[in-house]
């Protein structure tokens, strides 16, 4: 049970919190397909009022084979990711007012902006990086955008999926990626500061913990996670995340039949700092909302002070225990 919120002020209406919208998608090969559902969704938040829009892993497309996820690679200079920096940029276009402001797993009908002024997570870009014409291999690339189109922060994916569940799942993500090299600093925005992942990054709980200590309030993980495993540990996941970090978790996801080979689990969600689901897509291509509440995030923080009880002096050690 989440510690009780302290109540508004009488004297007025509440101050409105900084809205984040989680964008669900269904990515396939065709990358004219993708961008044209991407954009729908990110200029439906920016008329909500999101500040910060969320979208998954694969959110440019999920190729079939790995010849076709190599060939439809871009660099981050590319066409593709110069036409979400145009979407990301305010120039004209009304904004919802907030009594318009909720959640919904669709895309309503109506007048919408043609820039939207947002911060973009764009969750996992198959990247052509320099070293394409030696290695010949791409990066999984999680690309943060603010509102000018600028990009702010990119990550390489730095722990790559080699999974094979007999039967079910067999992928070797490091077949044709390279792994990141860094873990790179929180980026602040207007809703908090940023911590960026992707997808498998999340079964490790030390990268969490290290945004955390860089001063992270929000984590992100952008997925495109299988059946099998995201009906096994998706929400768990998410919500250790949370907990043991003390800030909210964001999770955009691909969901159903990428192809003819592959279905996406979906549940795209977030998770506050006391570990509680806030927001959670329904099935199908869509969004939720979120507030992100930072005063109660520190309260938290002050009521289970966990980050100043952490002991780095123990661990990666064992005690060597004498046996009489």
């Amino acid at each position: 049970r989440s510690p009780p919120r302290p109540p508004h002020a009488m004297a007025g209406p509440p101050a409105l919190k900084p809205l984040v919208a989680v964008g669900q998608v269904t990515s396939t090969p065709d990358k004219e397909l993708n961008f044209a559902a991407c954009a729908a969704l990110v200029r439906e938040a920016a008329r909500r009022g999101a500040c910060l829009v969320f979208l998954p892993e694969g959110f440019d497309y999920i190729g079939s084979d790995t010849a076709q996820t190599l060939s439809l690679a871009e660099g981050l200079d590319g066409d593709l990711m110069g036409r979400y920096a145009e979407l990301a940029r305010y120039r004209r276009g009304p904004r919802a007012p907030p009594a318009e402001r909720g959640g919904g797993a669709g895309v309503t009908a109506g007048p919408l902006p043609r820039d939207c002024g947002v911060w973009l997570s764009l969750g996992g870009f198959h990247e052509r990086g320099q070293d394409w014409p030696t290695t010949q291999r791409i990066y999984n690339c999680h690309a943060l955008l603010d509102p000018a189109g600028r990009l702010a922060a990119a990550y390489r994916k730095t722990h790559l999926c080699d999974v094979e569940l007999e039967g079910r799942v067999t992928m070797k993500e490091s077949s044709f990626t390279n792994p990141g090299t860094e873990i790179v600093p929180p980026v602040s925005t207007p809703a908090g500061k940023l911590g960026l992942s992707v997808c498998y990054d999340l079964r490790f709980p030390e990268i969490a913990l290290a945004l955390r200590r860089a001063g992270a309030e929000i984590l992100t993980y952008p997925s495109a996670f299988t059946v099998p495993t995201g009906s096994a540990h998706w929400e768990v996941l998410l919500r250790a995340r949370a907990i043991e970090s003390q800030c909210y978790v964001v999770a955009a996801a691909q969901t159903g039949k990428n192809h003819e080979r592959r279905t996406s689990y979906g549940h795209a969600l977030v998770v506050d700092p006391w570990g509680a689901v806030v927001a959670q897509c329904r099935e199908g291509p869509g969004l939720c909302y979120a507030e992100i509440d930072l005063e109660y995030l520190h309260r938290v923080r002050r009521e289970i002070p966990v980050h100043g009880h952490r002991r780095p002096d123990l661990y990666g050690t064992v005690a060597a225990v004498g046996l009489a």
